[in-house]
This record gives structure tokens, C-alpha cells and sequence, in this order.
């Protein structure tokens, strides 16, 4: 029997809240990261959007960067 696909799998933007855990990181410091320019939003009124993309731009570009010491 197949397994069914993973909802988060298939979102392309979450929430503050979300992002905070699939990041595994808090809230504070995502915020930060957004204040620094390293993690893209999208604001559609009030709410914040994270593309998912850019999660895992940042986990990659983070990557890339311990890989070098």
C-alpha cells in the first residue's frame, strides 16, 4: 500500500509559524534572518508568507558555508 504524500511537501509558501518549525529555529531569530535579508517573504495584507524555496536557499547557502572550514 502507498503512502500518502506529505501536505507540507507539496506547499510552496507557509506561515511564520511553520517556517519557525521546519526550521527548527524561533521565532525571534527568523524574524531576524527576514530583517537581514536572508530569508525572502511574501506579504499578502496582514499575513507573512515563507516560500519554501527560500528555506531551503538559505539551509544550502548555510551548507555551503560550514563546508568550506
Amino acid at each position: 500500500m502507498n503512502a500518502a504524500p506529505d501536505p507540507s511537501s507539496q506547499l510552496i509558501t507557509v506561515r511564520i509559524k511553520e517556517a519557525c518549525r521546519i526550521m527548527g529555529i524561533g521565532r525571534s531569530k527568523l524574524y531576524e534572518l527576514i530583517a537581514d535579508g536572508e530569508i525572502e517573504i511574501i506579504k499578502i495584507g496582514a499575513i507573512t508568507l515563507v516560500p519554501v524555496d527560500a528555506l531551503s536557499r538559505f539551509i544550502e547557502q548555510r551548507r555551503a558555508r560550514s563546508n568550506r572550514f
